[in-house]
C-alpha cells in the first residue's frame, strides 16, 4: 500500500495512526504542501480535489480520512477500531464527527490560506481564529468525555477507536494554536495515555520521513 500524506496534515496523522493500529505496511509517499505539491496535475490525477491523504492499496484508490478508515475497518476488521455494538459505533462516529466535521475543517490549512492571502488577516488574528473555533469544539467535547463514565483510558471504552485517531492529531494543532488545553482535562488525559503507544508515537508528524524538509 502507498499512502500519499503530508507530515503535519491532521487528515494523514489520523490516517497513519489507524493503520499502525492496524499493523499495517505501507509506503509513505510526501505531498508537500508547503510547496503546494497537491496542486499539481500529477498528484490532482489521483484526487482531483489536491487533498491528502490519499491510500493506493492494490487497484484501490482511497481519498477522504473517513471513507479510508472505514474501508481498513471493513478489510482488516483485527484489531477493530469500532465497538462491536450499534449504539457503541454511533458514539464513536459522533465523537469523531465533532473533530472531523465541526472542529478540524475550520483550521485546516486551506481556509487559513485564505485568511492570509485573501482577506490579508495578520498571523495574530489566524491564531485567534483557530483558538476560538478549536476551543468552542474541545468544551463540547469534554462534556461528552468526561459524562461517559464507564470510559476507560481512550475516547471511548479500553481500546482505541476511531475517536482516538481523530482526536490526538487535533491536540497536537491545539497546541501549534497556542490553545490552553487547561480547561481540557480528560481530553488531555486521553492524549497523553495514547502518547504512549507505539501506534500514536510512530504516527507523529515529526516522526515523518518529510518533516525535516517541510515547513
Amino acid at each position: 500500500m502507498k499512502l500519499y500524506g503530508y507530515f503535519r496534515s491532521g487528515t494523514s496523522y489520523r490516517t497513519r495512526i489507524a493503520m499502525n493500529l492496524k499493523g499495517l505496511e505501507y509506503d509513505y509517499l510526501a505531498v508537500n504542501l508547503a510547496q503546494d505539491e497537491q496542486l499539481a496535475e500529477t498528484f490532482k490525477t489521483l484526487n482531483p480535489q489536491g487533498l491528502v491523504p490519499v491510500l493506493q492499496a492494490d487497484d484501490v484508490l482511497l481519498y477522504q480520512s473517513p471513507a479510508i478508515l472505514e474501508w481498513l475497518e471493513e478489510v482488516y476488521p483485527v484489531p477493530p477500531l469500532l465497538p462491536s455494538d450499534a449504539a457503541g459505533r454511533m458514539q464513536v462516529r459522533a465523537l469523531s464527527a465533532m473533530i472531523g466535521c465541526d472542529i478540524h475543517p475550520i483550521n485546516n490549512r486551506r481556509i487559513l490560506q485564505y485568511l492570509r492571502h485573501e482577506l490579508s488577516v495578520d498571523e495574530a488574528q489566524v491564531i485567534t481564529w483557530c483558538n476560538r473555533w478549536i476551543s468552542e469544539g474541545f468544551a463540547a467535547l469534554e462534556k461528552r468525555l468526561a459524562a461517559d463514565h464507564t470510559r476507560g483510558k481512550f475516547c471511548y471504552g479500553d481500546t482505541p477507536t476511531f475517536a482516538d485517531c481523530y482526536l490526538i492529531p487535533q491536540v497536537s494543532s491545539a497546541r501549534r494554536f497556542e490553545v490552553d488545553l487547561t480547561p481540557y482535562p480528560t481530553i488531555v488525559a486521553i492524549d497523553a495515555h495514547c502518547r504512549t503507544l507505539k501506534a500514536f508515537i510512530d504516527a507523529e508528524p515529526m516522526q515523518q520521513p518529510d518533516a525535516p524538509q517541510a515547513i
